[in-house]
């Protein structure tokens, strides 16, 4: 059974306004399958094969010419060539939808884009699964434990595999594989140890000294493959919000993971039921609301509109939503059990915000819906309540 995705309507309609249509996102996030859904009619053509890419590369007019209605074309920044001439070719026709792009890395695709495209293109950035499309087909896992562990790449729904195998298998196929081609890793144990410890501090401010200390790496290359790791969607940092409230602020961005499968095998974690008991299934809680909320966004291809607020002295708001006139503060407890003193943060920063905020969330590992003063309650399985307006 197919699982319907959101980003499908948003896909449709930019293709009625713009001639290019640019689907980034992680390998395996299901970009080849939506492109295809989306335009049946189109031909799907793989730059990841060396023979079309060769061709493409020699001759990109007489490539181009082969399509003249427009083509899928996939991992589109394996070849930069053909974006001037892309260009040249949607200029004269004047149709939209013309042209599919796809790419799994940010780094080639956005900058053909913005050198040869710009204006031309509608973006959307795909991620693995949301837990509402999941929902939607009946296949969310039941326990909060399960979907951390098992994360939401599309193959681990689609196919009977076993997680552990198929996200190491990801790991070496993928992701060294880009890595390589990104930049020069004489040392690949080195980047695993490296990916790993980043798997290890998702959640929390990124420090990059640390990092490199404990890898045995420059703070240049740690900062060098961070860039990388965000450019290949596998992990991304949150800004701290500017609103100061006359306190002063962290200026660091926070690290995470896009995927909690992923982070989860990075950590060691054998399966479900360990989460219950380990260390990080608090970080591993916070990321997988995150990367809700930013599923939320990126398939309306919105951009993320997510911050974190927290003082020098160590107040906190996990997430703030700055949607422009009202800041929506959001905080995340991986308990079953609601405490008084998960709305200690909020309170607080409720009483400095005054009237710019807005409405405020308590997101949490259990099943109950309430309305308190300081905030809704809402459970882990209602987040995309949330995600799918903010």
């Amino acid at each position: 059974m197919m699982i319907a995705r959101k980003a499908l309507t948003t896909i449709l309609e930019l293709a009625k306004g713009y001639p290019f249509i640019a689907l980034t996102g992680p390998r395996q996030a299901g970009k080849t399958t939506l492109s295809r859904m989306a335009f049946p009619d189109k031909p799907y053509v793989s730059l990841e094969d060396p023979d079309t890419r060769e061709f493409a590369a020699s001759d990109p007019r007489r490539f181009l010419a082969r399509y003249p209605d427009g083509a899928i074309l996939d991992e589109a920044q394996r070849s930069p060539e053909l974006f001037s001439y892309l260009q040249t070719r949607a200029d004269i026709d004047g149709r939209m939808g013309l042209y599919i792009l796809t790419g799994s890395q940010q780094f080639g695709l956005l900058s053909g884009i913005t050198q040869s495209l710009s204006g031309r293109v509608g973006m959307v950035q795909l991620l693995p699964f949301s837990s509402g499309e999941l929902q939607e087909a009946g296949k969310l896992p039941e326990t909060l434990d399960a979907i951390l562990y098992k994360g939401s790449y599309p193959p681990l729904y689609d196919r009977k595999l076993i997680p552990a195998q198929w996200y190491a298998g990801y790991v070496t196929t993928y992701l060294e594989r880009d890595m390589r081609q990104l930049t020069n890793i004489r040392d690949l144990a080195v980047f695993q140890r490296f990916i790993r410890l980043c798997a290890g501090r998702t959640g929390q401010l990124l420090n990059l000294s640390s990092l490199a200390n404990d890898c045995g790496i420059t703070h240049n290359t740690a900062r060098a493959w961070i860039s990388i790791l965000e450019a290949s969607y596998i992990l991304f940092l949150l800004p701290p919000h500017h609103r100061n409230f006359n306190k002063r602020l962290v200026k660091t961005p926070k690290l995470y993971f896009y995927d909690t499968g992923l982070a989860a095998w990075l950590l060691g974690v054998q399966s479900a039921d360990q989460l219950a008991i380990h260390p990080q299934r608090g970080a591993l809680f916070e990321t997988w609301v995150m990367g809700e909320l930013l599923k939320g966004r990126y398939n309306r291809s919105l951009p993320s509109n997510l911050f974190f607020w927290r003082d020098n002295t160590g107040n906190e708001v996990d997430i703030i939503v700055d949607q422009g006139l009202k800041l929506i503060p959001i905080e995340i407890k991986s308990g079953q059990t609601i405490n008084a003193d998960y709305f200690s943060g909020l309170r607080k920063w409720l009483s400095w915000a005054g009237d710019e905020a807005g409405n405020s969330y308590l997101i949490y590992g259990g099943e109950e819906s309430q309305e308190r003063r300081d905030g809704k309650v809402v459970p882990w399985r209602n987040v995309k309540g949330i995600a799918e307006v903010l």
